[in-house]
Order: structure tokens, then sequence, then C-alpha cells
């Protein structure tokens, strides 16, 4: 593998190219690297490579002229990348995918970053390291170039190495152990004791499981997992945040269709599924809300049907969703009722098809990890600006961007739960 390093501070990489395995896999001829500075390229007596930004603002930006001759004079380029924080995420994924070329050519920025139009001027691919703030791209580089050293063929001791460590089969990796057997009271792992290969394996692939799950369950979307995986991680123990969370459908008062305030009627196959919805995702409960006392009656009907009536044999898994189902007349009985569940008012958050919004799905996230929360979805053509009002914050349509807008309040409710709590349940 072939590096070229384009930086005006090619000294960086001096410690990190001289220690541990980066520096025997160069002296083995496994990894070369070249530095090339873009001063050495400049034409004026100050070797100047920056310049001020059009249109004002702070700081300098990268010039062509410099960058653009020191490019072209490269013999080997190969493929050419940026480190940027507006790149492509850099993970094992691309790591390996790069570690398949013969030569990269990392491009670091400085200040304020690199006039825009380097990109119609080559093929070059911005990475980000991370979704933070750097003074360069230089460290950024040192990261992209180790991930991807290491999954060439020479660069490991043993290459099984680099199989078995975290984010090679799309999780975590498992806890290590080392000599004493016992360390102040702290023993080792028995199933590591036992020399029985396979049930060290076994070991190692639960634990694997298990800290994806609490610390990086996002990584989960991206991985196969077999039956005995999802059997083992169904069985472990963990803080349910979703249980902070109630779903209420408010029938009233919404916008009616002529933009008036008004009451809807209840629908029997929106109960049915958001109550399916909040059983599944482990919600604390379903509130549905409606000024309409008939309405509650036929409410009443429905539910009672499956949970104490006829319906609870015929279909007990129902009756299960169903049980998370109350019935109020107005919002302040619903919060009420939230509020005695977990000993402390909710917080309302409203949905909106409209917008503006004023709250992040990500602070809403982190809100029901906290709190009790009661996300609210209107009925109709969506809540009354009464309701708007008097929230906490209001979510950002789920689809800002479409010409269409108008799912259904089913609909609705599963992909904004999904989005609100996913598989940190």
């Amino acid at each position: 593998m072939h590096f070229t390093i384009v930086s005006i501070f090619p000294e960086f990489f001096d410690s990190f190219l001289s220690c541990g395995l980066m520096a025997k896999a160069v002296e083995a001829g496994v990894v070369a690297v070249d530095r090339i500075n873009p001063r050495d390229f400049a034409t004026d007596k100050h070797h100047t490579v920056d310049d001020r930004p059009y249109g004002g603002g702070p700081g300098m930006v990268m010039g062509l002229p410099t960058l653009v001759t020191t490019l072209r004079s490269l013999p080997k380029p190969g493929r050419l990348l940026m480190l940027s924080p507006a790149g492509r995420p850099l993970t094992q994924e691309i790591a390996a995918e790069l570690a398949t070329e013969e030569a990269l050519t990392l491009v670091c920025g400085r200040y304020e970053g690199i006039d825009a139009r380097i990109f119609d001027l080559f093929d070059i691919t911005p990475v980000s390291v991370g979704d933070f703030v750097l003074s360069g791209g230089e460290s950024a580089a040192a990261c992209l170039m180790e991930s991807v050293s290491r999954l060439v063929p020479g660069f490991m001791g043993k290459e099984a190495s680099a199989d078995e460590e975290s984010f090679a089969s799309g999780l975590l990796e498992y806890p290590h152990y080392t000599r004493p057997e016992m360390f102040e009271g702290l023993p080792v792992p028995p199933d590591l004791l036992t020399g029985h290969h396979a049930a060290i394996a076994a070991w190692r692939r639960r634990r694997s499981l298990e800290t994806t799950l609490h610390r990086r369950p996002d990584l989960f979307d991206a991985t196969i997992l077999s039956d005995e995986d999802l059997d083992f991680l169904r069985a472990v123990p963990r803080a349910r945040p979703g249980r902070n969370m109630h779903i209420a459908l408010v029938h009233g008062p919404v916008l009616l269709k002529d933009g008036k305030v008004g009451t809807v009627s209840l629908t029997n196959l929106d109960v049915h599924d958001i109550a399916r919805v909040s059983r599944t995702y482990g919600l604390g409960g379903f509130e549905v809300v409606s000024p309409l006392r008939d309405q509650l009656t036929l409410a009443g009907r429905i539910v009672g049907h499956w949970r104490e009536g006829p319906g609870l044999a015929a279909n007990p898994d129902r009756a299960e969703a169903l049980s998370l189902v109350r019935l109020h007349e107005d919002l302040d009985a619903a919060l009420v009722a939230v509020g005695k569940d977990h000993g402390q008012p909710p917080a309302l958050i409203a949905t909106s098809a409209r917008g503006p919004a004023t709250m992040s799905f990500a602070a809403a996230r982190e809100l029901i990890g906290k709190r009790p929360v009661l996300v609210v979805l209107g009925t109709g053509h969506g809540l009354a600006d009464a309701v708007l009002d008097r929230a906490d914050g209001i979510l950002p349509p789920l689809r800002p961007f479409s010409d269409y807008n108008h799912l259904s309040v089913r609909a609705a409710a599963g992909i904004l739960t999904d989005r609100l709590l996913g598989d940190i349940l």
C-alpha cells in the first residue's frame, strides 16, 4: 500500500510513522509513505497556500493554484481522498474497501477549508472520521492510514487478529483478560479458563452482542444476526426508556378539512394499530383522547371486546396490546394519568406535518431517557394551535422535503416511535 500525504505540516506524521506496527510495516515495505508539502510548489517568496474567502467571513481558505500544481505533480496518486467533516463517514467497511487500492493520496485541509472548485478539477472522495472539528486533516489522515493499513496483508502479526476486532463482524469487540487469574478480588470469567474452544467462542460472541446492544445498538442495522443471537439479545437485562414514552391520539381539538377547529370520529384501525406499535416498542401506554362521550363509549366497547370479551380467547396477543389503551375526555386528563404512573408530570411533545419544529428528534430521545414524555399525534388535518402552543416541543415533520405529506396517523405513529426509540429498547 502506497500513501501520499499532502499537508503543509508533513512533520506532523514523524512520530506516527516511527513507532509501533506502522513503523514496522514501513520498514518491511508493506506500507510506503510519501509526504508532500504544497508550500514547496508555491511561486511567491512567502510560499503562500491560502487567501481570503470570497463573500467575506473569518479565517482563510486554501487556494487552488498551489494545491492543483501539487496534485498534478504526483507520479502515483492512486485514489484521491480529502479529510473533511463533510465527507463520507469512515467505517470498517470503507477501510476494507480502501485497503484493496494500490495507492491512496490523502489531502489534508487547513484553515477554513479548500476552495470548492477542487472537486471540479479532480475526482476526490471526502472522508470524515467523526462529527467534530479539528484544526486540520492531519490527525484524521493518521486515523484513516492506520485503519486501512491494518487490513493490508502482512501488516498484522497474525492475520486473524484483524478479523476479531471491533467492527470486523459489524459488532463491537468482546472484552479481553490476561494473567493473573484473580486480581484484587476480580476473577477472569470461568468460560475462558475451560480450554473448550467452542465454549470460548460462544462466550465471546455473547459478550460482543451484549456490548453492542448497550453501547452501539445502531450497528445492528448493518449486521445479520442468527436466531441464536436474537434469542440471547431478547434475554439481556437492560434499561427500557420506552416505558417513559406514552402516545396520545387526539381527536379534538384538531384541524378539520376546511381549516376550522373541531373534533373527528374515532377509527377502529387507529386504536388497534397504534396499540400494537405501543406494545412492540414497550411504551408506557397509549392514551386515546376524544371530547365526545359516544366516541369514548365506542372505544371502550372495542377495547373491552379484546381485553375481557370473546376477543381475549381468540387473539390474546391483540388483548395484550390493547391493555395499554386508556380513554380520556381531554388532553389534561391524559397528562394527569401519565403523571400518576411516573410520579411526576410528563413533558408534552407535539407532532405536526406543517412545522415549524422547535425540538429535534435527538433532543426528544434524550428527554425520553430522563423523564416521562407524552407524544401527541393529531387526527383530522393535525393538532389545533391550542395544543401546539402548550407543548414543550414540536417535532419536525417525518418527511419534511416531500411534496406529499399525508401519512395516515397509524403509519406516522409507527415511524415516529421507531425514530424516537429504535433499538434502544
